[in-house]
């Protein structure tokens, strides 16, 4: 297929799509509208402004919350500030504070253009959540939820509901939150369980082991948040304010795209990369930021140069010495890499604290020395065998051995020390392991080989 025949058949999939919306029929799901679009936009940049432009805010709102955040922060350059405010109306309130916080990355002015033209309760609420860090769970919960009081009646609440329902007040609605007649949270119950209860029962009536008692600080940090719903099997959490009293809710879906981000952002740097700049299509941002990493890593590679230059004689004295060096650094590495892999996802998910340091780095210095001596024996036997020298076999064997306990204990030790000092464990530690396995690895075969061997 070439361009011409891939823009026509993007923009005739769209074209449909928006018809079938305005007569009704809502058959096509916005993530993958959503994917068409930015394809679309990808070839042809003045046709994906043109469809932008027609499509109505109400279903541009589910599309544009399905789009990367670079898509986000430009949209007010391709749509008018006006139809962006329509479109920010039709949004829950934790997307809409997402989306003007996104736009303000890039352009502050359009922002508060937009902001300017939302009503006051919609302004008011943005700014509210806009108003948190990052990282406070206040940032990520939506205001619009089901409160009922505790002395109302199911009947009551649930002909509510379906009123808020029809006017497309709520959506996404899984629990009733319970609340006095100041607002405190008593609670919450499942929409399914009210099935179970005459209508013409007060939710006070309802016996406690249906009642579910989960809540949430609006200051505490979100990854505990994404914690509580894996550890509880939870699709919707309260959050209250300092005073215990109802504020928001916070659901499994935005759960599931925090964790899917933690997920990424750790992953990314592990390997020296910054997520939020790969999302971002400026390459020279990009390359940058990785000939940062890159920088770091020739130094770290020049200083295991210097170790394996101070037994040059060694080496030049049996050329074997050279063919194995490989095999003790990428062992050691490998190893390291996979205990820090395990401890930074296991201090992520909550699992090991700095409290536990002890028990960890035994565990993993144990599996790391039966590792250690397993694979000292194969290449001991595998190094006799090729270079018939039985001394180079015992070399080789003790220096795998050092090199795995001492990759075990970095790799445990790093990311709690980073920890510790309140660095991210995820973004330095690969860098420091990688220089201490190599070290470690070069120095101690390189050193018993002139102790032993000449």
């Amino acid at each position: 297929m070439n361009q011409s025949e891939k823009i026509e058949e993007l923009s005739s999939y769209i074209n449909k799509t928006i018809t079938n919306y305005k007569n009704g029929i809502c058959d096509e799901h916005p993530y993958d509208i959503a994917k068409e679009l930015q394809d679309l936009r990808e070839v042809d940049t003045s046709i994906y402004k043109s469809i932008c432009k027609k499509i109505p805010s109400e279903l541009f709102a589910q599309i544009l919350i399905n789009m990367p955040i670079y898509i986000q922060e430009e949209i007010t350059d391709i749509i008018s500030e006006q139809k962006v405010a329509r479109v920010t109306s039709n949004m829950d309130s934790d997307d809409a504070s997402m989306l003007i916080y996104n736009i303000s990355q890039k352009d502050e002015e359009a922002a508060e253009t937009v902001l300017s033209k939302l009503n006051d309760d919609e302004k008011q609420i943005i700014n509210e959540l806009n108003a948190y860090d990052f990282h406070e769970a206040g940032a990520y919960m939506q205001k619009e939820l089901f409160a009922v009081n505790i002395d109302e009646t199911i009947g009551d609440a649930l002909k509510r509901l379906k009123e808020m329902k029809d006017s497309k007040l709520l959506n996404n609605i899984f629990h009733a939150f319970l609340v006095d007649d100041n607002d405190n949270f008593l609670g919450s119950i499942g929409l399914e369980e009210l099935i179970l209860f005459e209508r013409a029962q007060s939710f006070n009536e309802i016996s406690a082991d249906k009642i579910e008692h989960h809540s949430f600080d609006h200051k505490d940090d979100i990854s505990d948040a994404v914690n509580m719903f894996s550890n509880y099997d939870l699709n919707t959490l309260a959050i209250v304010d300092n005073n215990n009293k109802l504020i928001g809710r916070v659901t499994h879906n935005d759960i599931s795209t925090i964790a899917q981000e933690q997920d990424t952002k750790q992953l990314y740097s592990l390997a020296g990369v910054n997520n939020k700049i790969e999302e971002v299509e400026n390459l020279y941002k990009i390359g940058r930021n990785r000939a940062f990493w890159l920088g770091i890593n020739l130094l770290t590679a020049l200083l295991a140069s210097i170790v394996i230059g101070l037994f040059d004689a060694t080496i030049q004295s049996l050329v074997a010495l050279a063919v194995l060096m490989p095999i003790v650094a990428s062992m050691g590495g490998n190893a390291g890499t996979q205990t820090l892999t395990v401890t930074v996802r296991q201090m992520a998910l909550g699992a090991i604290e700095y409290d536990d340091a002890k028990k960890t780095i035994y565990k993993e210095v144990t599996i790391s020395l039966v590792n250690g001596f397993l694979f000292a024996f194969i290449i001991g036997v595998i190094s006799f065998l090729w270079f018939k020298i039985p001394l180079l076999g015992v070399v080789i064997a003790i220096s795998m051995v050092i090199n795995l306990i001492s990759a075990g204990f970095f790799g445990a030790v790093i990311p709690l020390l980073l920890e510790k000092l309140d660095i991210d464990p995820a973004i330095g530690s690969t860098v420091i392991l990688t220089t201490v396995t190599d070290i470690v690895g070069f120095f101690s075969f390189l050193g018993l080989a002139t102790i032993i061997l000449l």
